[in-house]
Formats: structure tokens, sequence, C-alpha cells
């Protein structure tokens, strides 16, 4: 009786097993809600999945290097005709660089590529990507994250090795964000189009006013993801129309980008970060201030060399309200900075201060690449 009372409760009725069944379901839906919730909350900073395109179609699904099949590329999907490029010499004596890696992608004539990624609703969010021109000198990328996108032009190469990398920043309005990269050109030959060869994600946490200081965001410690095993800077993009900027408190109002750098493959002044100014009075950084009309205030920052190569003599202009200074400096290559001081007597409630390079700067040993001074630690305190 024992052993079949036993054999009993190891066998449970028919009821009893929908019981379980429908409990078993309610506890993986629970579960499933648990995850999705987890990984949305979770802090993005690196690639996107098969971020470096490093895991590559089948070669049944792959024409030559066209990529046959919209969901052959592994996590992304595609539309349109989409290269699956290796890098160094190329058919028709072309050679594309893959600074980040081995493998990258080229967008054609209207292709793009997606991945949707699980984001927090309401944050800021900042994308990463290496990118530069293959054909055409007019040709263009799109990025988007729907309702919100930009159009970044790829005519100027800021750096000789294929290694320019942009950011493009976002807010999330849901739990899931579709990232797209769209060529919106049409060249004679439909394979023409922008070389897109890693994409990573960082949020963004909106920096808050420091004590003592009226600027946002004035060391910037807060930014874009950088490459880790290679960097030439980040560009942010020019004449910025965007609801949010990939650095935070700042604008780039300038035709042409600026610089973001790293304390790892550059010199900087202090901290983690600070910002290079490429393009000469093409190149432009700007940030708004709140101030108190009448009233002055002394406007400090800090202009060096980034000891990459850049050398001769160098002019970093910065405005605020209406006055004006510009800051002389010899750049020799050592790491060298100095800190100014510019004061101001502020006409409005808010004041934008801006600051450009005088002159256009490329590298000693390398023209193709351009490059400028450093700005960082600035500061806007009132005096009496």
């Amino acid at each position: 009786m024992y052993k079949s009372s036993l054999l009993f409760g190891l066998y449970p009725s028919s009821s009893q097993q929908m019981r379980m069944a429908e409990l078993l379901s309610v506890c993986l839906v629970l579960l499933s809600l648990f995850t999705t919730s987890a990984f949305a909350a979770k802090y993005l900073d690196g690639l996107l999945p098969n971020g470096n395109f490093e895991e590559g179609p089948s070669r049944s699904n792959m024409k030559k290097t066209v990529i046959v099949g919209k969901y052959s590329l592994p996590k992304w999907e595609i539309n349109g005709v989409v290269e699956y490029i290796s890098g160094g010499p190329q058919p028709g004596s072309f050679f594309f660089a893959v600074p980040r890696g081995v493998h990258a992608v080229r967008l054609g004539n209207e292709a793009s590529i997606s991945q949707t990624v699980a984001v927090k609703p309401g944050s800021f969010y900042s994308l990463t990507f290496g990118a530069t021109r293959t054909c055409a000198q007019d040709e263009v990328l799109r990025v988007s994250v729907p309702p919100f996108s930009g159009d970044l032009p790829l005519q100027t190469l800021y750096s000789s090795n294929g290694g320019d990398t942009y950011a493009w920043a976002f807010k999330a309005t849901s739990n899931v964000a579709k990232v797209t990269f769209h060529n919106p050109g049409i060249q004679e030959d439909p394979t023409c189009g922008p070389l897109l060869d890693a994409v990573a994600i960082k949020e963004i946490i909106p920096p808050l006013h420091t004590r003592g200081n009226l600027v946002k965001n004035g060391d910037f410690e807060y930014g874009p993801h950088l490459f880790k095993n290679f960097s030439t800077g980040v560009l942010l993009p020019p004449k910025q129309k965007d609801h949010v900027s990939p650095l935070p408190g700042w604008t780039v109002v300038s035709l042409k980008a600026v610089k973001y750098i790293d304390s790892k493959h550059f010199s900087v002044p202090s901290g983690f970060a600070a910002i290079e100014l490429v393009a000469g009075r093409e190149s432009a950084i700007s940030q708004v201030l709140r101030t108190v009309p009448g009233k002055s205030y002394n406007l400090t920052f800090t202009v060096g060399d980034a000891k990459n190569g850049c050398h001769g003599s160098m002019m970093v202009e910065a405005f605020a309200a209406k006055e004006t200074l510009k800051v002389p400096f010899q750049a020799h290559g050592g790491s060298k900075f100095k800190t100014v001081s510019l004061k101001f007597k502020a006409v409005e409630p808010r004041t934008r201060i801006t600051f450009y390079s005088g002159f256009y700067h490329t590298k000693l040993h390398d023209y193709g690449t351009l490059c400028g001074p450093v700005l960082d630690h600035v500061r806007v305190f009132p005096v009496s």
C-alpha cells in the first residue's frame, strides 16, 4: 500500500498535470518579463551584437561580396545591396581600410542595415561607429532611431587610414530602439556607398552643474563610447540639428566636426577626455549658459597639444557675450598645456560661449590627417 501510494504521488492525475502546466506557463512568462526588464535596465556601453561584423554570412548566402537574404548577416537585418568586405586590396584597384578589425559592410544605393536594441524609455544613448566613403565625394550616411534621424556627410576624410569614427545620439521613446544605417544616395555603381566597420552604443548620463561652474560637462568627461583597441578619436557631427548631443551639454555649431579624444590614446590636460578642434574655423563647439544681465563672469579654459603629431602655431578663439579672446599656442608635440581666462559681462539671460581653432593643421608626417589644438577644463563663474 505504501509503495502504491508513493507511485501515485510520482504520477499525478490529468487534472493535476493541467494545473502544473498552467503554473509552469505563468512562471515562464514572469521569468521572460523579468529577463527582458533586467536586460533593458542594463547600462549599455560596448559593441552591439556582432557590431564589428566579424561574424559573417555563410558562403551559401553570398554572391561574390554581396549578401543574399534579409537575415543572412548575423544579428542584423539588411535591405538592398549590402556587401561583406574584408579589409585590404579590392577588385578594380581599390583598397578598403578596416582599422578596427578584419571585416566591414558596404551599403549600396538605398541599402540599409538595422538591429533592434533593448533600451530604457526616456534615457539618452549615443552610437559610435566607424564610417568612411568609398566612391563619390558626396556620400552620406543616414543614421536613425525612430522618430530621430540624422545625415552625416562623409566627403571630408579626417584621417588618412580610413579610421574616421563618428557619434550620433538619440532619446529612447520605448523599451526597444531600432538602429538603422542607411545610404540614401544614388550612384552609377549600385554597390558604391559608405563603409561601416564597427558599431557601439553607450547610455549617456546627463551631467549636472558642479559647484562653482555654470558650464555643464566642462571637463568633457561625459561623452560617447570610445573603442578600446583602436582610436583616432570620435568625430561629433557638424551643424547639429538633433535634439540630443553625443557630448552632453555641448553643440557642434560648425560646418565640420570636432573630435572627442581620450587620455588612453591622446594627451589631455586633465581627466579622461577632452576636445580636439580639428578643422580650423570650420570646427566650433558651443554651450548656452544661464546668466544674469549686467553681472560679470570669468571664463577659464585650458588649451594644449594632444601629442599626436600636430605641430605649428595654433590659435584657439573664445567668445562669450560681447567679448573675444585669442589664445596663441605653439605645438611641438610635447604635450604642453596652458590655462587662460576671459572676463565678460552678461547682456542676456542666456549667454553663449563658443570655441574654435583659428588655423588649419595636419599631422607633421601625415598630411592626410586633420588635427588641431586641444580644449579642456572649461569653467564659468560669477565675479564681483
